[in-house]
């Protein structure tokens, strides 16, 4: 019943990451676009345009290292576990390496908290169009607090099954909770 439960949480989260990643995508691009052609086709200087795309491309790059590790697919290192045969000792160090992980983003956390503190502490903004930078800050924050989220969602994974597979019960597949 839970893991039904977060199962239904992550589809609709991951959904939700992919619809803003795209929009953030789109604007991106649809910007640049109209930037190159103002500038070059029109004549036309737009201030703060550069401002507008730097704000959807810093969240564009976070939501997508936040769908990455969704997939679990971040920063893959898997010599090592490409050479571990036995399926226990795999789930050891899957746990292994989200332990770690959990604790570089708790690490992450902290500092994207003291950055985005210090910026809402004393406001900045941006010069052409007063954009403020906590804005693109909260992207980094964001993703922060969703890769901690997804580390933790790892290593309660692999602790399961590492419990699962000395208890003989059924091993749970890959994304199941």
């Amino acid at each position: 019943m839970i893991g039904r439960v977060f199962y239904t949480l992550d589809r609709r989260i991951g959904w939700l990451l992919e619809a803003a990643a795209f929009m953030s995508s789109m604007l991106v691009v649809g910007l640049m676009l109209f930037l190159v052609l103002a500038r070059y086709v029109f004549g036309w200087s737009i201030v703060g345009l550069l401002e507008l795309i730097m704000l959807f491309g810093m969240w564009l790059y976070m939501l997508g290292a936040l769908i990455a590790s969704r997939h679990n697919e971040h920063l893959v290192v898997d010599f090592v576990e490409l050479q571990i045969s036995d399926h226990r000792l795999k789930l050891m160090h899957k746990a292994l390496v989200s332990l770690i992980t959990f604790v570089i983003c708790l690490f992450f956390v902290v500092l994207a908290y003291r950055m985005l503190a210090w910026g809402l502490k004393r406001p900045q903004s941006t010069p052409g169009m007063g954009i403020p930078l906590w804005l693109p800050q909260a992207s980094i924050m964001l993703a922060a607090v969703g890769c901690s989220c997804y580390s933790l969602r790892d290593l309660l994974c692999a602790v399961t099954g590492i419990v699962h597979s000395g208890s003989g019960a059924r091993q749970l597949k890959e994304g199941e909770y």
